[in-house]
């Protein structure tokens, strides 16, 4: 005659997932086993980038184009890996939306290091939560100096600035019709709604 189960497994006795290694990432590319596929490599998972709705993909065109005029062109790069904490790179390899480097990306002949970062910058519709989370951490913990996380779908900016101890210290909200600056160049203000569009803005421009 059936029982009735009266408790669950512990997590213990769950399955155990793979972690994946830098290393192992390479070597899979290697053989084509990614081709056609984009990944990024977060604290040993692969997190797919593919499938970017209009929303982001216009507001990730419109901040490259705003950084450009400040910084150039060769200084902005976009969805491209870089190196984090020491202690980190074997399990990462994150590939930001956009990053500000101290120099022009073509003198760089290996991934960026945190200190070659002036600005990083994530545009969030569908993974806020992991960009707040696990990525600030993250790049908290490399002393990444300005972070910052464009809500698209609430129309906010978050600016995460002040790593210490594995955090920021510092994370603030501008609304929309606020404005800010990046800490490497505090004369280049801008209002926050000039680099997010709403859907029917959207709309009418990939119409």
């Amino acid at each position: 005659m059936p029982s009735e189960l009266l408790e669950m497994p512990s997590p213990a006795e769950s399955p155990r997932t793979k972690r994946w290694t830098r290393q192992e990432c390479q070597i899979i590319e290697s053989v084509g086993l990614f081709a056609g596929k984009k990944f990024e490599l977060i604290d040993g998972e692969l997190i797919s980038t593919m499938g970017k709705n209009s929303p982001h993909v216009i507001t990730v065109v419109l901040v490259h184009k705003w950084l450009g005029e400040i910084f150039g062109l060769l200084q902005v790069q976009q969805e491209a890996s870089i190196d984090v904490a020491t202690q980190d790179n074997d399990l990462n390899e994150p590939e930001p939306d956009l990053v500000v480097l101290r120099q022009p990306r073509t003198r760089y002949t290996e991934n960026p290091q945190p200190h070659d970062v002036l600005l990083l910058v994530e545009v969030s519709d569908t993974t806020l939560r992991f960009d707040l989370k696990q990525k600030a951490r993250l790049y908290a913990r490399a002393g990444i100096l300005d972070y910052w996380v464009l809500d698209v779908n609430q129309r906010r900016l978050i600016v995460h600035r002040e790593p210490k101890d594995g955090n920021y210290t510092s994370v603030l909200v501008y609304g929309a019709e606020e404005t800010i600056a990046p800490l490497a160049a505090p004369k280049s203000p801008f209002r926050v709604a000039a680099l997010l569009r709403s859907e029917d803005e959207v709309a009418r421009v990939v119409e």
